[in-house]
């Protein structure tokens, strides 16, 4: 009997390992598969301004690391997940985001990677609402992968490119350092 009950609390406490992450209202697989990789969910929070939740953001990454810089330089498959949780997110409010984001991730420096950054923008090229999903994918061989609610629409080339996307959120000036804390876990 003993032995019975023994597995039983086994069971239960597998069963947390494999289950899903909610965060406000969405659930966040605690894997995903990009190609031939399987990605772990590193940290996840709420983007949040004047005490409304705009989206969640979730970090994956092959091995679960708190080390914003580690996490930035690595020149790995990783993926960044945003899920528009408002209304008041719209296209130009996160084109806006996106390229005070670059400013603050180089200081100001973007020559080198502003055409990139305008093809990045170049994505975006409807409105954005709520329910929507928005997927930035690193890949080596690729770069960065951009994806809408499934549907891919494009892929920039370049590590220094990814670095400077990835520190938007993880960087040293943040979009959001509550944010940022959570993906990292």
């Amino acid at each position: 009997m003993k032995k019975i009950l023994v597995l039983i609390a086994i069971c239960f406490l597998a069963v947390p390992a494999m289950a899903s992450t909610k965060v406000g209202s969405v659930e966040l697989p605690q894997t995903i598969s990009m190609d031939n990789d399987t990605l772990v969910l590193n940290g996840a929070g709420i983007r949040k301004r004047a005490f409304i939740n705009l989206y969640v953001g979730a970090l994956y990454v092959q091995k679960k690391n708190s080390n914003a810089n580690t996490i930035i330089h690595a020149d790995e498959p990783m993926l960044i997940q945003l899920h528009i949780t408002s209304g008041m997110i719209t296209r130009e409010r996160m084109l806006d985001a996106i390229n005070e984001g670059f400013d603050a991730a180089t200081g100001g420096n973007t020559d080198a990677i502003q055409s990139r950054i305008e093809e990045l923008n170049g994505f975006f090229n409807d409105e954005i609402k709520e329910g929507d999903l928005i997927e930035l994918a690193y890949a080596p061989e690729k770069g960065i992968i951009m994806s809408k609610n499934g549907e891919q629409r494009g892929t920039i080339a370049g590590l220094d490119f990814k670095k400077a996307l990835f520190a938007i959120w993880l960087g040293d000036k943040p979009a959001d350092k509550r944010l940022q804390r959570d993906m990292l876990n």
